[in-house]
């Protein structure tokens, strides 16, 4: 900060000046601040954080479902029901969705989930009778329920039960 002096009148002994920044010390200061926000923005970088914030979400999805499946089968003896009647999952990775063998929402909901998780980016969940979660699902060659998502930075996201 540097001190001008403009009018040096003397008024009962008093010298008046004038204080303030030069132009450029507030351009130093504005470039500063600038270079920073610029470091501190890519440390951060909210564009890799929000698909951070979206795999961890389904992973907790792919989660639910199997979970869902597997209270389905343990308590009809290890066998997943659909009602009445007896559904064989797929032993190829199935779109959980709509129409084809992947159509699960109604062996599941309301008892065993209140509604079918789904993808935050690009799936759907309306009804029962419309939905695409953009989730697939299948049994290992272990037996095992398999549930798996597309990952935006994650190398795999599934679940096995």
């Amino acid at each position: 900060m540097s001190k001008k002096v403009i009018k040096s009148k003397r008024k009962k002994g008093i010298i008046k000046t004038e204080e303030g920044f030069t132009l450029l010390e507030v351009l130093l200061v504005i470039g500063i601040i600038a270079v920073l926000a610029s470091v501190a923005l890519v440390a951060i970088n909210p564009n890799r954080q929000f698909k951070l914030a979206r795999d961890s979400q389904r992973v907790s999805n792919v989660h639910t479902i199997v979970n869902a499946i597997s209270q389905n089968m343990s308590e009809h003896g290890g066998i997943f029901s659909c009602g009445s009647s007896t559904y064989v999952l797929p032993i190829v990775a199935t779109p959980i969705k709509t129409g084809g063998e992947g159509d699960i929402a109604q062996c599941l909901i309301p008892q065993y989930i209140s509604s079918m998780p789904f993808d935050p980016v690009g799936g759907k969940f309306l009804s029962e009778a419309e939905y695409d979660t953009k989730y697939s699902i299948f049994l290992d060659s272990n037996g095992r329920v398999v549930a798996t998502a597309t990952p935006e930075l994650a190398s795999v996201i599934s679940a096995v039960r």
